[in-house]
């Protein structure tokens, strides 16, 4: 079985950088990232165009990043039904929220599920937990990922209260 796609779009090139992460970790699941850069308000035809045809393209969920009005997750979400995941991504302005109250208050039907301000690595997390109902080895991958996470709050608690202990 070919590995799963998963669409990550920003709507600049500013954005790479913040979504590096997410990127690596797709590649870490083993889940092919195809990675554009769209603009819903520049590009309006290009954002429809990857949208209705994603799906025939082999992309499985689309990972939308942007910034400010950050209605690129609206706007691929519109045109397609293939789950859409929004990043919103820190501007200069307002720190981030416009672009998190942009993707979280989308109208009734077309949803866009959102993580927090830039927060690629945790879209691509839950891309692949999406992923894992249908791709059996993305389970052990997410159980050996908690399971690496839990492992290094331990030896933190261990550091920690060697410190207490010297105190």
């Amino acid at each position: 079985m070919a590995s799963p796609k998963v669409a990550v779009i920003m709507g600049s090139d500013s954005d790479f950088d913040k979504m590096r992460g997410c990127i690596k970790r797709l590649k870490d699941f083993k889940i092919e990232p195809v990675v554009r850069i769209i603009s819903a308000h520049r590009t309006p035809y290009e954002a429809e165009e990857f949208a209705k045809n994603a799906k025939d393209n082999g992309i499985e969920i689309i990972i939308a990043a942007a910034g400010k009005a950050a209605h690129l997750g609206g706007v691929l979400a519109a045109f397609t039904t293939l789950p859409v995941i929004g990043v919103p991504i820190k501007s200069s302005t307002m720190d981030g929220l416009d672009s998190l109250l942009s993707m979280v208050q989308m109208p009734s039907g077309i949803p866009v599920a959102c993580v927090a301000i830039d927060g690629g690595d945790n879209a691509a997390i839950l891309a692949a937990q999406m992923l894992a109902l249908k791709y059996d080895y993305l389970e052990k991958l997410l159980c050996d990922h908690k399971k690496s996470m839990a492992e290094g709050v331990m030896k933190k608690n261990r550091s920690v209260q060697a410190m207490v202990e010297e105190i």
